[in-house]
């Protein structure tokens, strides 16, 4: 199976989709590196791929408060716990939040809502699995891999499609 990559811009910075022959396996935001996720950072970009196209123009839609929903096959790699963790993230619906431990609840591990915080921080494929959408169970922001500001402007977009300062 061959990885392979594109770039593309978005209101958030160029973002890098990495994909193999089963699906998106990774958004990476501005600034990181397939490198720094354990991936040679000298994969083959392929700007004409059918399935980063789809993954790219879904992106778009979203951004564009078109989609609510992405509907793309994803290669996703961790263990078993991490992988549900994961997946529980695309019920968690546009413009909601809900808490680590309401996600624990809703793959049948009540009390799991450290290692669900943990899984999240490790979610490849962040945007289209929206982890943006996690907070604490006091409401407030925690970890996000694009940094908090990026977070509560994913939020906020969700609810009021505005363009991101920080580009």
């Amino acid at each position: 199976m061959v990885n392979r990559q594109s770039f593309f811009d978005t209101p958030i910075g160029t973002l890098t989709l990495i994909a193999s022959d089963d699906g998106v396996s990774r958004v990476l935001f501005d600034g990181q590196t397939p490198g720094q996720v354990g991936l040679a950072d000298d994969l083959p970009v392929i700007d004409n791929d059918p399935v980063l196209l789809v993954a790219e123009a879904q992106i778009h839609e979203y951004f564009a408060g078109d989609r609510k929903d992405f509907d793309l096959p994803l290669d996703l790699h961790g263990t078993e716990f991490q992988v549900e963790a994961w997946r529980s993230l695309a019920s968690v619906p546009y413009g909601e939040t809900t808490s680590y431990g309401e996600q624990a609840e809703r793959i049948g591990r009540p009390g799991a809502f450290r290692a669900v915080g943990a899984a999240n921080g490790k979610n490849p494929v962040p945007i289209i699995l929206p982890c943006h959408r996690i907070v604490g169970a006091n409401g407030s922001l925690t970890g996000f891999a694009g940094g908090l500001e990026l977070k509560q402007w994913l939020l906020s977009m969700e609810q009021t499609q505005q363009s991101f300062p920080g580009v």
